[in-house]
């Protein structure tokens, strides 16, 4: 008997026509970087952001060896999440051939307890998700099915009953559209490639809000989250539900490893990327309040702090944070962050810096250890590729 693959079911469900094309792993392929821990649009030094007014970089050395001795670290969880994604194949529909993208999505949350980093557990078990998703072009989508983000929903339960994915305990969580309208010179793999990042960036939202249902998250322990907390909120209808989404990050601070200074600009116009650069070790920038209209209502916290030595590192951005709080209430909003509690958090990051996962990594300049650790747990539960193409 003939083996119905994943691919054999999305053809005949879809009116398609299979390729059975080369299957491979976008990670290491040369396409348009999709990196959320960049703002997508200029960032302007143009509001101030904190309680505290200051005009050029705050030493925090001194303050953070203080509380290294006096007071247990700020963060206590650490989140992370990443997605891998894959052409499995090339499908023609309406005499035009598409790509066919899936991908698998990670979120997990560690904890470090006495000094030890270890997976957090609640009621309900283990805080890790994983995730596989399909993205296909919209022309698939039948006529008959309704035009949400359920679209693909008949499809998706098709595709579970799949003999191979019922052996392997596995199933596929959603399957998604993207839009095959491109711009002149884009490619239409990287509409999949966004869909599954936004998927991705959906899921790390509900992970912070289950933390929160959980009561984890207290003025005491902080969630320290790898990569940027710009959310777009458009979809939030009422202003409660808003309030309930700003105040799930009360005690969350993202940190970014990278970031593109072409985008940094001050109040004039003017690039002021070489302030950043210039910052001397375990200072940090004054703190600039950020809105952006792409984003909808949401301000942000955002300043930089400089974790190791430029003799040590390779450019002059290495060894920089970008750090992020989302601003939460309509004080913080006039008035902006507490400059103690900006402060607090700078230095709590600063004593994070060690141990360094220097060779084990070739960001280790901008890492810090726990979150290190959350990344390569998070990476360790994925399928292999082989075994994940071999799906289709």
């Amino acid at each position: 008997m003939k083996k119905i693959s994943v691919l054999d079911d999305i053809a005949s469900e879809t009116n398609g026509k299979s390729y059975k094309t080369y299957k491979y792993c976008f990670d290491g392929v040369n396409f348009p970087r999709m990196d959320y821990d960049d703002h997508k649009q200029q960032f302007t030094w143009k509001s101030h952001g904190e309680t505290e007014y200051h005009d050029s970089p705050v030493p925090l050395k001194e303050y953070a060896d203080t509380i290294l001795i006096s007071q247990s670290p700020l963060f206590r969880y650490f989140l992370d999440g990443s997605r891998k994604t894959y052409k499995v194949d090339d499908m023609a529909y309406t005499n035009k051939v598409y790509p066919i993208i899936a991908g698998q999505v990670g979120v997990g949350c560690c904890e470090r307890v006495d000094g030890h980093m270890l997976p957090l557990r609640s009621r309900d078990g283990i805080m890790f998700w994983r995730d596989l998703v399909i993205t296909l072009p919209k022309i698939a989508k039948s006529g008959d099915w309704d035009d949400d983000k359920y679209a693909f929903e008949h499809l998706r339960k098709k595709i579970n009953t799949n003999s191979e994915l019922i052996s392997r305990h596995l199933e596929f969580a959603r399957i998604m559209p993207y839009s095959t309208r491109v711009e002149l010179g884009d490619k239409i793999e990287n509409k999949g490639i966004a869909v599954i990042q936004d998927y991705m960036v959906e899921r790390e939202k509900a992970m912070v809000a289950e933390l929160v249902r959980c009561g984890f998250l207290l003025p005491s322990s902080y969630l320290l989250k790898d990569g940027s907390l710009e959310y777009q909120v458009h979809k939030i209808g009422s202003k409660q539900e808003l309030k309930r989404f700003r105040n799930n990050y009360q005690f969350v601070v993202g940190v970014s490893k990278s970031f593109n200074p072409e985008y940094c600009v001050d109040k004039n116009g003017r690039n002021n990327s070489d302030m950043i650069a210039n910052l001397e070790l375990f200072s940090r920038t004054p703190v600039s309040k950020y809105h952006s209209d792409r984003i909808g209502d949401m301000y942000f916290a955002v300043w930089f702090v400089r974790i190791r030595e430029r003799k040590v590192t390779d450019n002059p951005f290495d060894g920089i944070l970008k750090i992020e709080k989302i601003l939460i209430n309509d004080d913080q909003i006039d008035n902006g962050l507490d400059s103690e509690e900006v402060d607090l958090i700078t230095a709590n990051i600063i004593n994070e810096r060690n141990p360094v996962c220097y060779g084990a990594d070739r960001r280790w300049a901008n890492h810090l250890y726990p979150v290190y650790v959350t990344e390569s747990y998070l990476k360790s539960k994925y399928l292999g590729e082989s075994m994940f193409l071999n799906l289709f």
